[in-house]
């Protein structure tokens, strides 16, 4: 299976057994409306890429990295939205349902998405392992 979601980037450093690529959003990025909605804010970000080959790359080289499998992208968007929307959405009617005010609940759901966001990010070394990116060089 080929890699579906890829960006082109710039080698920025080269550490054992990593490749650490410096990513700038396509032009496309730039001017859509829903940037905010996906996560591109036209910011360079990093990507880490584990490889055992990281010394046939130099600073400087222009590459491509992607996600190993297709399934990772959509595995990422499930974590990152549908999850936090569901959990949302289940604090707001469950607390409601139990009869507290609007407001009670607002501030409920609102505290369980950033408890939700901080367990995420806790997490963060599980997705690492799971989430793998691979780099080409750019012909």
């Amino acid at each position: 299976m080929h890699p579906t979601l890829q960006h082109k980037g710039v080698v920025e450093r080269i550490e054992q057994g990593k490749v650490v690529v410096a990513v700038k959003p396509e032009s496309a990025c730039a001017g859509c409306h829903a940037k905010g909605i996906c996560g591109e804010r036209g910011e360079k970000r990093e990507i880490v890429v584990e490889t055992a080959y990281a010394e046939d790359y130099t600073v400087g080289e222009r590459v491509i990295v992607a996600l190993e499998h297709s399934r990772m992208g959509v595995i990422s968007v499930v974590w990152s939205y549908v999850v936090p929307l569901v959990v949302l959405l289940a604090v707001l009617f469950g607390v409601n349902a139990l009869g507290y005010e609007d407001i009670v609940a607002a501030i409920s759901s609102m505290a369980a998405i950033v408890l939700y966001y901080v367990g995420l990010y806790l997490a963060r070394r599980m997705f690492d392992r799971k989430i793998k990116f691979t780099i080409i060089k750019e012909l």
